[in-house]
């Protein structure tokens, strides 16, 4: 007679640490499978981050296996490795839920878990909020342990250099793991990434840049042995002072075809489970994406123009500046997670005669607020802007919703503000703003696909400040900006009212509405970003300044931080897509 012996799954005993910390060690290879098996089964048909998170299930199991979280305060930087640490921290039940609406987070989240001790979504944040954390704990007379995981290429941002610099002379009990696998979201640059890669080989013979900001380093060592790991971070918590382990981990690790394929698999969308191969694509012809108009018209601009340059922070494949970086690589910079330096970089290129295309998602610009202003705008450098992700961007939710962008640049003087409705106005905006501007243009475009198929037309210079009428009728005048067109559009198919297509939200197109003031005693606008200092806000102010008395209603996005979601799925939950604009402007017109 034979038995079959199954293996008792350790996963499903895990409902918080207190319970990995009963484990025996030599169980917790047997649990790092079953996490990473879980974490796969369910990203493979929810979607979300995968290839991070894989990366990082030996180090997440260790952490919380050395140290007594949540009183010992764990902070991931970005937050995208952090599945495991959600799965082993209660969320296991309701994991197939995130990024849905009204499920839970795919980023660390203050409100959801006592364990997720810092918001994150952005880079670079954790060495400041754990040495933050620290000094507190100091203060208070605390015995606290404060662990900040932080990737090679986050490490790079000049904000984690400011983190490391306070923090290599104070006393504070600061652990750093550097989670050394060299890709973000697609590969490390810069020189830190080859002294890294020098220090990881044996080769670097300079000083220990860390040990030089007065860290206690240690390592490199590798990050999925778990019996390493616990080991050095046991010795590490009787080490006083700030402290820096460095831990070499392979992104992707345990699904071939993510260890292969790192970039495509830091988000690979649908797969299947057990092959790793990604769902197949349907061969119906689409719109092709926003990102990718940008990518291959700033090439095609580029061979024409031998003055243009794209530059792009750590974003190439996301912003397609990848199309350029092959094409012509001399004139297309990654300058890695460096957002104000990319902005600077641009503004001094522009000194010198160049044309620089800047493309930043919109979210990602506000980390270069004060370069937008001082090094570009104030002395009027034709920058061109590029603003990926603007408006509602889905299921990564508040962190990086695109919501913002209109308010924060629209009152900055010399700024030209532009929103194409569609693949057509974005290849024209761009072959304008290269034939030469006396100021800068931030050009802002939606996350996904555009409504044009046959979206390579010939070239068409769009005169600055002028907006266009897309329907004439009655009683109601919709003033839309960007891609809302669409929705607009769709929404009064069968309503007697006017639509306008402002495109340009500074400056204005004034001699437009003042003809709309004039004809419409009802104006609604409407526009994907938020209702406070946006294109409606400066629809009202024109008609303040100009004393018009008629009813306007602005239609947007309210003003609270929106949740993780489809955009679809969103855009209902706030009255944005079109059957909701429908009700709204019907209700409107019974008045």
């Amino acid at each position: 007679m034979y038995f079959c012996l199954v293996q008792k799954s350790l996963l499903n005993t895990i409902n918080s640490p207190k319970e990995l910390r009963l484990l025996n060690q030599t169980d917790l290879p047997q649990l790092a499978q079953e996490l990473r098996e879980f974490i796969i089964n369910i990203v493979a048909t929810k979607e979300g981050h995968l290839g991070a998170s894989l990366g990082v299930v030996e180090l997440t199991i260790a952490l919380h296996y050395a140290f007594n979280t949540p009183i010992d305060q764990l902070i991931w930087d970005v937050g995208h490795q952090a599945y495991g640490h959600k799965i082993l921290t209660g969320r296991k039940n309701i994991f197939h839920t995130n990024r849905q609406l009204g499920g839970i987070s795919g980023f660390p989240k203050r409100d959801e878990s006592e364990y997720d001790t810092f918001g994150v979504g952005h880079s670079s944040t954790s060495i400041s909020a754990a040495l933050g954390m620290a000094i507190a704990s100091q203060l208070k007379g605390e015995n606290k342990h404060h662990i900040a995981v932080i990737g090679d290429a986050s490490i790079a941002s000049g904000m984690a250099f400011e983190g490391l610099n306070h923090a290599g002379v104070t006393k504070a009990n600061l652990l750093i793991i550097l989670n050394d696998n060299a890709i973000g979201i697609d590969p490390s640059v810069g020189a830190l990434k080859q002294y890294l890669t020098n220090v990881k080989k044996g080769t670097q013979k300079q000083d220990n840049i860390f040990e030089a900001l007065n860290f206690d380093y240690s390592g490199p060592i590798d990050g999925h042995d778990l019996n390493t790991v616990i080991a050095e971070l046991e010795r590490l918590k009787t080490v006083d002072g700030p402290k820096l382990l460095h831990v070499i981990t392979t992104k992707g690790k345990g699904l071939k075809q993510a260890e292969t394929n790192q970039v495509k698999y830091h988000a690979p969308g649908k797969f299947d489970a057990k092959t790793g191969d990604l769902a197949e694509k349907s061969n119906e012809v689409q719109a092709p994406k926003y990102q990718d108009v940008f990518g291959h018209t700033i090439v095609e601009l580029a061979e024409q123009n031998k003055n243009i340059v794209g530059i792009t922070p750590a974003m190439p494949t996301g912003s397609s500046l990848k199309y350029m970086m092959e094409a012509i690589p001399d004139r297309a910079f990654d300058v890695g997670i460096a957002e104000q330096h990319a902005v600077t970089l641009a503004a001094g290129m522009s000194t010198q005669g160049l044309i620089p295309f800047c493309n930043i998602y919109s979210t990602f610009l506000q980390r270069a607020y004060d370069q937008i202003i001082h090094d570009v705008a104030l002395q009027k450098l034709p920058v061109i802007f590029c603003l990926d992700r603007a408006g509602l961007v889905g299921e990564d939710g508040a962190t990086h919703h695109g919501v913002f962008d209109l308010s924060y640049l629209r009152c900055i003087p010399n700024l030209i503000i532009f929103a194409p409705r569609n693949e057509l106005e974005l290849r024209n905006i761009m072959y304008t703003a290269q034939l030469g501007l006396k100021q800068p243009i931030a050009i802002r475009y939606p996350r996904g696909r555009g409504v044009t198929i046959d979206w390579k037309q010939l070239y068409s210079k769009i005169e600055i400040g002028k907006g266009v009428s897309l329907k004439k009728g009655k009683n109601i005048a919709v003033l839309s900006i960007g891609t809302m067109a669409k929705n607009v559009t769709e929404a009064i198919a069968n309503l007697d009212v006017s639509h306008y297509d402002m495109r340009f939200v500074k400056p204005l197109d004034e001699h437009l509405l003042h003809s709309i003031f004039k004809t419409y005693d009802i104006v609604v606008t409407v526009e994907d970003h938020s209702i406070k200092g946006g294109f409606g806000s400066a629809i009202l102010e024109f008609a303040a300044i100009h004393q018009y008395p008629n009813t306007i209603n602005v239609l947007g996005v309210p003003d609270e931080f929106i949740e993780h979601g489809g955009v679809n799925v969103l855009q209902q939950s706030i009255g944005l897509d079109a059957e909701s604009l429908k009700h709204t402007i019907e209700s409107i017109l019974l008045i």
